[in-house]
């Protein structure tokens, strides 16, 4: 027993030893260019079949082949990433999650490559570098880790290394040539991946997709480590590892039996798992989550008919090419439920392969039991859409790159614990429907629900829930201060686009007339993912155009072809237009003047002709300067404008409420982050109705925290003190909830949503505030801050910062909010349009509303705050 404890102990630290390369070579990567690689695994097998191909095929010596390989090849691999891949997208600014892409692109373009040049066949021939002793990998191991500790912390390099993690534009003013510490992390990063491939690679499957997503699943310990520290790493992967190996000596009876021996070999998929759903992520939530997609202009009415003609084209083919093109409308179902979560929900979605798995495999356990199949078909994707609300319900608190982890995660886990089980999938038969058993009567089918499926998502977009979506992937702090329900609009996206998924699996399944798990591959979610994200992933063109493409190339003699040109596609998605944009017409200019790109004219209320914002519609209120005090008569701020007389009058934009507003008050508030820093000490604020209450003090005084705090968009788990309503505990509430309550914000970054136009911008303020379903409450809002004009049908992205903070006011204010709470209003205005901000929220608390502004400008505090409250070290002074 003895012996075969160190025997299983032996081999698990042989695997984690190979792990612990892995968590060395990505967190060096992550640490020195912030590049989430989840193309490692393929740089790991390119690396084992070059040292193969080396060895075995050109019968070159063994140490020579691994020089070449580990000091050559690998770190060219690096070096070649790095200036064409990931370089030009930090010179564009790019945020995590397009480097998260890229990096996708990178790992489909590697496949696709290898599949290529060696085919897609398993190979049991790769050399074996260290011999069979452990224990001389594992000291390799740690001796790389030392070795890399001492350059980080006591040689020049790592000092630069650590001033480009910790602000890289500070480092490079600082003479720091951060491109040469990324150019390093990629080399090193490379060379631990191609080092864990020679390693691997004599005891996995040495193919294509083998290695690459098993790689992936030993990501986990970087995750652990929280992608900072190699000991947690190295010790977590040699825990797992040891761990993997002694549960197979674990053989219990009856139906736990197989989950047991899926468990022990598949333990790093569920350390994966855990970490991703569990531990803190990576990333940060709003600042590395999906950009939104680039504006594309809408699909001509005359297309789809054509489209549809070139869909019944195949209806004229027989034998293999009908066969094949069976194949298309169902992953073009797959790859629309990608467009709902990634496209319109702005989710990065990377398990979607497992929800059409799950399709295909409950529509073949009813039809097994005897359910007619169209009915096992409709019976799956119910059940489908539960499994995805079960599992989209914890995913959905992660944003950007933790999300990616995590529905990665599940994706590898359904497969390796469902899909790919014998005891899931024994005897399993998948036939067609009752009358649709000859090819062209399924194809037909097919396009019916595809057809339907298309309506559906078109509907979606369009409407509250289709504007709440778009806002939600635009900027979601600002959308659930908007108050649109983030987390059940999340479960929405993540539960439809599972349904769709387990449509086009179930069909794909019933067109292959038989359940293959290799169809469903977790690398296969890759590159859908990646096809959508290139061909443009909000539009429904996108899975029609990808589906084809995919199908036809796959169909070809080259295995892989698909993969090799959709990835090398991938990596340049930060710098190439979708795709799908060049089939549509270029948006021309209606006769009524609303194109969305005019240049307005200083009438239109957007910009004049030099180029400065047009000032506020409202006339001035008195006080010296044109500044109002809060004593001074007022003008009622939705008045015309001279000027502007022949418009109609506009009716109030704040309708006073019956009763006096509920103030708004803070109590003994206290919180203080990990670390033991204290943001806010014993604060207690009351927001007086009616008033304008200001907020001053230096930079990390507390204020915006505290800001937070009451808006609801900062709810910490371990503070004291109370936030109260009109003398109900809110506290708890999130944001969407406040600002149903009546408490609306904005932002001192904006928080606007490019994709959509202002009017749209603001009706989401009007379709989720305190005052829903007011026909005129979004015409009285942009009356009031003076974009009633053509600039109302213009997208947000295309408008200067003036105006855009009117279009957020605007936003706020068509709920019709009895408590308005302003973080810095007057950024990037200038002194005319400060001047009308003034007078508006003068005005405004006149009609009965609270303002309380958070600002740095004294003139304005001043000119309209009746009380002012200093801050500073987290307590109010005054």
């Amino acid at each position: 027993m003895a012996s075969l404890t160190y025997e299983l102990t032996l081999a698990g630290l042989a695997v984690g030893s190979a792990a612990a390369l892995t968590g060395i070579g990505l967190i060096v990567t992550y640490r020195a260019t912030g590049v989430l690689n989840l193309a490692h695994g393929a740089v790991a097998m390119i690396c084992a079949y070059v040292l193969r191909q080396l060895v075995v095929v050109w019968d070159w010596p063994l140490p020579l082949g691994a020089l070449v390989t580990l000091l050559v090849v690998a770190p060219g691999i690096g070096l070649v990433l790095d200036r064409g891949v990931f370089r030009p997208l930090a010179l564009l600014g790019s945020n995590p999650a397009q480097t998260l892409v890229a990096s996708i692109g990178v790992f489909v373009l590697l496949v696709g490559g290898a599949a290529l040049l060696w085919g897609v066949g398993a190979r049991d021939d790769a050399p074996v570098l260290l011999g069979d002793d452990p224990w001389a990998q594992l000291a390799a191991v740690v001796a790389l880790a030392c070795l890399v500790t001492a350059v980080t912390r006591w040689t020049r390099f790592g000092r630069e290394l650590r001033a480009v993690v910790d602000n890289r534009p500070l480092a490079v003013l600082s003479g720091v040539d951060a491109d040469r510490v990324a150019a390093a992390g990629w080399a090193f990063g490379s060379f631990t991946a191609g080092l864990t491939g020679v390693l691997l690679a004599p005891y996995v499957r040495l193919d294509p997709y083998g290695m690459p997503l098993l790689v992936i699943e030993v990501i986990a310990v970087a995750v652990i480590a929280r992608m900072r520290s190699l000991p947690v790493a190295i010790v977590a992967a040699v825990a797992i590892g040891v761990a993997q190996a002694q549960m197979t000596r674990l053989h219990p009876e009856g139906w736990a039996g197989p989950l047991v021996q899926a468990l022990g070999a598949n333990l790093f998929v569920v350390a994966l798992l855990v970490a991703a759903l569990v531990l803190p992520g990576v990333g940060g939530k709003g600042r590395d989550a999906l950009p939104p997609p680039p504006p594309t202009p809408p699909v001509p009415t005359l297309l789809w008919p054509a489209i549809g003609v070139l869909f019944l084209l195949p209806l004229g083919f027989a034998g293999s090419d009908l066969h094949t093109a069976m194949q298309v409308p169902a992953l073009a179902m797959i790859l629309l439920s990608l467009v709902v979560v990634a496209g319109r929900g702005g989710q990065i979605a990377l398990g979607q392969a497992a929800y059409a798995g799950l399709g295909a495999l409950f529509t073949a356990l009813l039809a097994t039991a005897g359910v007619p199949a169209l009915l096992a078909l409709g019976l799956a994707v119910p059940m489908v859409a539960l499994a995805g609300l079960v599992t989209a319900w914890p995913a959905i608190r992660r944003h950007g790159l933790a999300l990616a982890l995590a529905t990665l995660a599940t994706g590898v886990a359904v497969s390796r614990f469902v899909l790919t089980q014998p005891y899931a999938t024994a005897g399993l038969s998948l036939g067609r429907p009752a009358g649709f058993s000859d090819d062209r009567a399924f194809y037909t089918l097919e396009l019916v629900l595809l057809a339907g499926a298309l309506a559906l998502v078109a509907a979606l977009r369009r409407g509250r829930t289709g504007r709440a979506l778009a806002a939600l992937r635009d900027h979601e702090p600002g959308a659930e201060a908007a108050g649109v329900p983030v987390p059940a609009l999340k479960l929405l996206a993540f539960v439809l686009g599972a349904a769709l998924a387990a449509l086009g699996g179930g069909l794909l399944g019933m067109g292959l007339r038989a359940f293959d798990p290799e169809a469903y591959d977790p690398v296969r979610g890759l590159l859908w993912f990646a096809a959508v994200l290139v061909l443009g992933a909000d539009s429904l063109l996108t899975p029609l155009v990808g589906a084809v493409l995919l199908v036809t190339l796959d169909a070809g003699p080259q295995a892989g072809t698909a993969a090799a040109l959709i990835g090398l596609l991938a990596t340049q998605s930060g710098r190439l237009p979708p795709l799908t944009t060049l089939l549509l017409p270029k948006a021309t200019e209606p006769a009524d003047g609303r194109a969305r790109r005019h240049r307005p004219s200083a009438a239109d209320g957007a910009a004049r002709p030099a180029g400065r914002p047009a000032p506020l519609s409202t006339s001035r209120t008195g006080g010296a300067g044109g500044k109002p005090r809060p004593a001074a008569g007022r003008t009622h701020p939705h008045r015309p404008a001279p000027g502007r007389a022949s418009a109609p009058a506009p009716a109030p934009g704040h309708a006073p409420a019956p009763a006096p507003a509920p103030e708004l008050r803070a109590d003994d508030l206290t919180l203080t982050y990990p670390g033991g820093i204290t943001a806010l000490s014993h604060v207690t604020l009351a927001l007086a109705p009616a008033r304008i209450t200001a907020l001053v003090g230096p930079n990390g005084a507390g204020k915006s925290t505290l800001f937070d705090c009451l808006a609801g968009t900062l709810r910490p788990r371990h503070h004291q003190g109370l936030i109260t309503l009109g003398g109900a505990d809110i506290t708890s509430r999130p944001a969407h909830a406040r600002t149903r309550l009546g408490i609306a914000r904005t932002f001192q970054r904006l928080a606007v949503f490019p994709s959509l136009s202002v009017e749209e911008n603001v009706r989401i303020g009007a379709d989720r505030g305190r005052v829903r379903g007011d026909p005129a409450a979004v015409e009285r809002s942009l009356r009031l801050v003076g974009l009633a004009g053509p600039v109302r049908h213009r997208a947000a992205a295309d408008l200067p910062t003036g105006t855009l903070r009117r279009v957020e006011l605007a936003r706020a204010l068509a709920g019709q909010p009895h408590t308005l709470l302003l973080d810095e209003p007057a950024a990037g205005l200038d002194a005319a349009e400060t001047a009308a901000l003034a007078r508006i929220l003068a005005a405004l608390a006149a009609d009965g509303l609270t303002v309380l502004v958070v600002e740095h400008d004294p003139d304005l505090v001043a000119g309209i705050a009746h009380t002012v409250h200093t801050m500073e070290g987290g307590r109010i002074l005054s």
